[in-house]
């Protein structure tokens, strides 16, 4: 059953800044909490950057945080971190928001951080360090349930971010598990732990948990209580509850989940009416919880009511607003009331994950929405919802969340959804990941499908056709073919007019067709500034520019690529493929005007960039790369030509059929020979290879560490290593990641 539209609250419109909000607020205190003032005045007043708190849950650690923030002088940026911070792109302007919102970070940091990057460690990840480091004013950054993130690559640009703590400022964090940071600090003396046995509560705080629950005691109980407990607080503030709610003498509870679960099933759970009961276990599978969401979720008109009568039990219900329209339940209270729905009702989860996305879609929240459709086994519902999603997610940086969601469809799943196959097929291409793009690749060849495609193109038909001119394996002519019968298919309000028209521009330059390939692009800029989709007008735009400098048309080159800058600007494209030419075409233009230091600046923007313009998207890859090579001649650096050209051939060695680039590049290279000198000039740059290995050297990862995140001998690893330090001039690895910072290669 849904809830219609007409029975959500007003609070229903505001839910992102709602839930914005609490994230970046620190909680209020809750009733009966223990102070911690010794704990937080070691800490303070300590000198260590970094502050750990790690604890099982229930030991106090977020109240401790709390605490800590309410009375320091220092700002304070906190956040608390959840499942969907498990994705670099999201945790990054988690943290870039939470240092911004305590007055702390420039203007644009969200912004640059929240921007799309092929790997949120080469930029996103050193531009917030950036800010940090250079903070005039100290400060404490809190992280609260830092065990929420557990990917490696949320851990290493986490451990680039905190490394950034400048003297005088600290930064504290809470977690469930061993923090992975935590090591490398300890052995520089610069972080101070905190753990359980810390965090244990005496008998005097037992009896301030038992006074403020209105519970007598005396201190040999309050003593026994704790002793038995541990000093665990969940533990201390179940028994004042019971002992409250059944007007009997304390009991004891300890630590252990087994015996955890027990009491609250016998005393917290059972000792409900068998309503409340049942909402509470169904419930227990919304992260957030409103009145009409839970009526959605259980088919019942009194759900409100009913959250209103736990809120007034205490049952472990957190208000996430002012207005208390919001809830969610103590992650430890939720995850034992999961252990029981599971227990009791395992058949009706699904259904309530059903009915709960339903409820979010209908509100005008679809990720929301594909999130609980993970948990069912509708899958045809779930890759359909995908297939509207990946792309704009994708787009708005969060690549690691659309992996993780077609790592839970599978691929077999997405196989079954062609129109799905053809984002995965993209997914590669554009990131530069070329085992994924001709895996797919062949998937969406050997595929059919008739109906109309969730993610928006006309048919699958034509979303196969542009994937074929993208990749472009079999040359010009079928790449002309296939862009032209998309064109057809498309209509003037499809999202997806533009991108055909731009690979039939591209088609059109490779078989040597200017003025037809100028028309589509030129149509393809203004289809595509009509939709909305900025990276195709950028590449549209800097290849006009490119067409108009070969025609010596110097000033509308100017225009376009003022244009193309401007949009790379305003929508944070710099890591796109698609942006790559941009920054080329500046630097040739940039040369043109005599202004060296800012050719300089052009190539330093798409150098680092080009590891993700692959073979899997041909024309794109040599093009930028003759087109760098040019600029590179024209200052003399024949060494950086000569790798260029050696990036060529191993692209053309893949992809032979490149029509009028082949020539182009043959008559390059005859330019290059007539001017070579007896030794190549100019430093060599870091190739694609070494390039993709250059943001780890920020991380604490030793060079084996490395070696497994990136699929890749220990050997290999070290070796280019060893080649960053020749090719940067340095020796150490601090040194190789300050010389590529300053000129561009991270952080940019």
């Amino acid at each position: 059953m849904t809830v219609s539209s007409r029975h959500a609250p007003a609070a229903v419109p505001e839910l992102r800044q709602l839930l914005l909000d609490a994230k970046f607020s620190v909680p209020q205190p809750r009733p009966g909490s223990v102070s911690r003032a010794g704990l937080i005045g070691v800490a303070r007043s300590s000198g260590r950057r970094i502050v750990g708190i790690t604890a099982p849950a229930g030991y106090g650690k977020s109240t401790l945080l709390a605490e800590w923030a309410r009375v320091e002088d220092r700002p304070v940026a906190w956040v608390s971190l959840d499942r969907f911070d498990d994705d670099p792109a999201t945790l990054l302007t988690s943290l870039a928001a939470a240092y911004c919102r305590a007055g702390l970070g420039s203007a644009d940091l969200i912004a640059d951080v929240a921007g799309h990057a092929v790997s949120a460690l080469s930029r996103a990840a050193p531009r917030l360090a950036s800010e940090i480091r250079a903070s005039a004013v100290p400060f404490v950054f809190m992280l609260d349930d830092l065990h929420e993130v557990r990917s490696p690559a949320c851990h290493d640009v986490l451990g680039v971010v905190i490394s950034a703590t400048p003297p005088g400022s600290q930064l504290a964090a809470a977690s469930r598990d061993e923090q992975p940071h935590l090591p490398r600090f300890r052995v520089s003396g610069d972080a101070l732990e905190f753990g359980a046995g810390d965090l244990t509560l005496d008998a005097a705080g037992a009896r301030q948990i038992f006074a403020r629950a209105q519970v007598s005691v005396t201190p040999e109980l309050a003593a026994e209580a704790a002793e038995r407990t541990e000093g665990w607080a969940a533990g201390l503030h179940l028994a004042a509850l019971i002992a409250k709610e059944s007007h009997s003498q304390v009991r004891t509870v300890t630590g252990d989940d087994r015996y955890v679960a027990d009491y609250l099933y016998s005393e917290a759970l059972s000792g409900q009416p068998k309503a409340i009961q049942r909402f509470l276990r169904r419930t227990a599978v919304l992260d957030q919880l409103c009145g009409p969401l839970c009526g959605a979720v259980l088919g019942s008109s009194a759900a409100a009511i009913q959250l209103r009568r736990i809120e007034a039990h205490s049952l472990f219900l957190t208000p996430l607003d002012h207005q208390r329209q919001w809830y969610r339940y103590h992650a430890l209270y939720r995850e034992f009331l999961l252990g029981e729905l599971r227990r009791t009702e395992p058949s009706i989860i699904m259904a309530l994950h059903q009915r709960a996305a339903d409820w979010y879609e209908s509100n005008g929240f679809p990720a929301l929405a594909l999130e609980h459709l993970l948990h069912t086994d509708d899958w045809d519902r779930s890759v359909r919802l995908a297939a509207r999603l990946a792309l704009p997610t994708y787009m708005a940086g969060q690549l690691s969340t659309v992996q993780r969601w077609f790592a839970v469809l599978g691929d077999a799943n997405i196989a079954r959804y062609p129109p799905l196959a053809v984002l995965r097929c993209w997914e590669g291409v554009l990131t530069g990941d070329t085992a994924l793009a001709e895996r797919w690749a062949a998937v969406v060849d050997a595929a059919s499908f008739d109906l109309s495609p969730a993610s928006g193109t006309a048919s699958f038909e034509s979303a196969r056709a542009m994937l074929r001119a993208g990749m472009c394996a079999t040359g010009p002519d079928p790449m002309v073919a296939d862009a032209a019968m998309a064109v057809r298919q498309e209509p003037a309000w499809s999202p997806w007019r533009g991108e055909a028209l731009w690979l039939l521009g591209e088609a059109y330059l490779l078989a040597g067709h200017l003025d037809k390939a100028r028309d589509h692009l030129i149509e393809a800029s203004t289809a595509t500034a009509m939709t909305g989709n900025a990276d195709t007008l950028v590449i549209c735009e800097s290849e006009l520019a490119w067409l108009a400098m070969e025609r010596g048309d110097w000033q509308e080159a100017a225009g376009r690529l003022e244009l193309a800058l401007a949009t790379i600007d305003e929508n944070r494209l710099h890591d796109y493929v698609t942006s790559l030419l941009t920054f080329s075409g500046a630097a040739r233009l940039s040369l043109h005007h005599g202004d060296v230091k800012g050719a300089y600046r052009q190539l330093a923007r798409a150098m680092p960039s080009r590891p993700s313009a692959t073979y899997v998207l041909p024309f794109l890859a040599v093009r930028l790369r003759i087109q760098l090579a040019r600029v590179y001649l024209a200052l003399a650096e024949q060494g950086t030509v000569r790798q260029l050209l050696r990036e060529i051939d191993d692209i053309v060695s893949r992809r032979p059929a490149l029509g009028t680039l082949i020539n182009e590049v043959k008559g390059f290279r005859d330019v290059l020979e007539s001017r070579a000198s007896p030794r190549a000039t100019g430093a060599v740059p870091l190739t694609p290879a070494e390039l993709r290995l250059l943001p780890y050297l920020q991380t604490h990862l030793t060079a084996d560490m490395i070696a497994e995140r990136l699929f890749l001998s220990s050997h290999t690893v070290k070796t280019e290593v060893k080649a960053i330090y020749r090719k940067l001039g340095v020796s150490s690895r601090n040194d190789a990641v300050q010389r590529a910072t300053a000129i561009g290669l991270l952080g940019g």
